[in-house]
């Protein structure tokens, strides 16, 4: 047991993190050659295409150090994206060492500090690491300081490899068996195994991923599930290799699979902790909580008939990402859909692209919200996460919003363009910090609403894609909101209201009533397209009618003639407009759903 390290990689997107674990497993010789491709850790063709890691792996590794000694390694390999904070919080705490991995020409990002902050509070041992030095713009000097002043060690501790070209991977293998300690050996206590992943099969059901703190988990043992008190027997435990390899038993301080039978996703939740049936340990591995969807979006099929295979969709997508939430949903507007909840903004992306891939579904999305609290007249507080459901403004007491604290580090000089798009979007200054290389780290909290739409792509595009950033849930706030409704002939357009700022209501209200008066084909009666709050009208756009020429058919003669059949038609355009309907192109929804918002 003294020779077992279980130990993650902490690194930011892109910063060679798959690549670097792709290199350790040629070396310890848990892959062939033949069976090696690149980013092997990544199964998903999405996660490739991207190179991001969306779901964390674990695999087992067998090193021979050049005395003869052999030690097993567990890489639990962890996502790098800020939606993923809380799978990376319980892999970290099924290990006891964290490689902290950075880029030579990148530098520190925002991401690599907030998980870096996650493991030294879980008491990890961190090695730290420069990775891609074979890049001819790779920094050495300059990023090893950063990684100096992060986080106190010596220049000399900083390992140099390359995951690309093998260089240093030797030097990193040894510096594991060094510096990271051996898990406890608590075997006579009762059985405490903390589940930092799990994943579906068709044929198994869930399979839970698990690092063993206390105890003895043997095949065949009767198998409690703490926080959703389920009860299963383990029909089978091993360990994770690049196939699963089946063992009579794990022993504390080991990490492998247990599969049960378990029919969803919902009863193997990842950070529960299984114990035994009978001798039951007291209390569960600590941190454990359900994971809250931050972002909500309806989610409609383009062709009305494909609703009962987007149902499916979603069903499996559920199976094997437990995080993603809906329920159905009805508009008027874009028909039968599901109202969908995520845990990001990337998450929400990633669910879409996976919809369209693996199921082949075309699919409209409305525009991304987050959940408000509404103290209401009557002193009830309501949650609501779909405009359309807000209470009338006269009922409405005080709105509360989600506030976010949003980390972001880049280049000094674009510390302008940053500061205008925060204050631009409601933005509370904190304080920046200065850092090694001309960086800086820039601190403000901001209203999640505000972040959801276009912050992201706002903040690369100003600073020439450098910034990186980082956020995590504060508090809810007072906030001065309003619902803004979307009327065409005076009805309601459910798909296009949105709860949004009382100063920002009238400019937004002014840019899509223009929009849509470009893209609603004319109609043979005038039609009033309005943005209003409540019962008040803040803006208003008309589309013309179209109008056939009637008196083409007289030639010359009395002008009454002229004027009697103008007026006949005028009637029949008045009768039209209050029996017609008007129907909105597709286009016109996906325009105004991806409408920029530019402030």
């Amino acid at each position: 047991m003294n020779n077992i390290r279980n130990f993650c990689i902490i690194a930011h997107i892109d910063h060679g993190k798959s690549t670097l674990a792709d290199r350790l497993l040629e070396r310890t010789g848990a892959i062939s050659e033949r069976e090696m491709q690149e980013q092997i850790l990544d199964s998903m063709d999405l996660e490739r295409e991207r190179g991001i890691t969306i779901k964390s792996h674990a695999i087992r590794m067998d090193y021979k150090r050049s005395n003869g000694e052999t030690y097993i390694y567990n890489l639990i390999d962890t996502p790098g994206h800020v939606d993923f904070a809380y799978e990376v919080s319980r892999a970290l705490k099924a290990c006891e060492g964290a490689l902290l991995v950075v880029d030579a020409a990148q530098g520190i990002e925002a991401q690599t500090i907030s998980n870096l902050y996650q493991a030294i509070e879980q008491g990890l041992e961190i090695i730290p690491v420069l990775n891609k030095i074979d890049l001819p713009g790779a920094d050495p000097e300059g990023v090893g300081q950063q990684i100096v002043d992060l986080i106190g060690c010596d220049y000399e501790d900083i390992l140099r490899v390359s995951g690309k070209t093998g260089d240093g991977v030797e030097a990193l293998l040894e510096e594991i068996v060094d510096k990271v300690p051996a898990p406890s050996q608590n075997y006579e206590k009762p059985l405490k195994a903390l589940i930092f992943d799990s994943v579906f099969n068709t044929y198994r059901g869930s399979i839970a991923y698990v690092r063993v703190m206390e105890g003895v988990l043997k095949k065949g043992d009767g198998i409690l599930f703490m926080a959703t008190k389920k009860e299963y027997d383990a029909e089978e435990v091993g360990y994770l290799k690049m196939k699963q390899e089946p063992t009579k038993e794990l022993k504390a301080g080991e990490v492998g699979y247990v599969i049960g039978s378990v029919k969803s996703l919902q009863d193997a939740k990842v950070g529960d902790t299984i114990t035994h049936q009978k001798n039951r340990a007291d209390t569960p591995v600590p941190g454990y909580k359900d994971v809250k969807p931050m972002v909500f979006s309806g989610i409609f099929p383009t062709q009305t008939e494909d609703f009962e295979d987007l149902r499916s969709a979603l069903e499996k997508l559920q199976l094997n990402d437990a995080s993603l939430t809906y329920q159905p949903e009805t508009s008027r507007a874009l028909g039968f859909g599901f109202r969908a909840g995520f845990l990001g903004l990337l998450h929400m992306e990633i669910v879409q692209e996976r919809l369209d891939r693996e199921f082949n579904i075309d699919i409209i999305t409305t525009v991304p919200n987050v959940r408000y609290e509404i103290d209401t007249e009557e002193g009830e507080r309501v949650k609501v996460d779909n405009p359309s459901d807000m209470p009338d403004a006269g009922k409405v007491n005080t709105v509360w919003e989600p506030y976010i604290k949003a980390s972001i580090i880049t280049p000094a000089d674009y510390i302008g363009p940053i500061m205008s798009l925060c204050q631009d979007r409601r933005g509370v200054y904190v304080n920046q910090h200065f850092m090694q290389n001309n960086r800086v780290e820039i601190t403000y909290e901001l209203p999640m609403a505000e972040v959801v739409f276009d912050f992201y792509d706002k903040l690369k595009s100003g600073t020439r894609g450098y910034a990186s950033l980082d956020y995590e849930f504060l508090e809810y706030r007072k906030g001065n909101l309003v619902r803004l409704d979307i009327l065409l002939n005076g009805e309601p357009v459910d798909a296009l209201s949105s709860i949004t700022h009382r100063e920002k209501a009238y400019y937004q209200g002014r840019k899509v009533c223009a929009k849509l008066k470009e893209l609603i084909p004319r109609q043979q009666f005038e039609v009033a397209v309005q943005a209003a709050i409540g019962s008040r009208v803040i803006a208003r756009d008309t589309i013309r009618a179209l109008r056939k020429d009637v008196t083409a058919k007289c030639y010359g003669g009395d002008i009454s003639r002229k004027r009697k059949l103008i007026e006949k038609q005028k009637e029949g355009k008045k009768r039209m407009k209050q029996v017609g309907t008007v129907e909105i192109p597709q286009e016109a929804f996906l325009a105004v759903l991806s409408m920029e918002n530019e402030d």
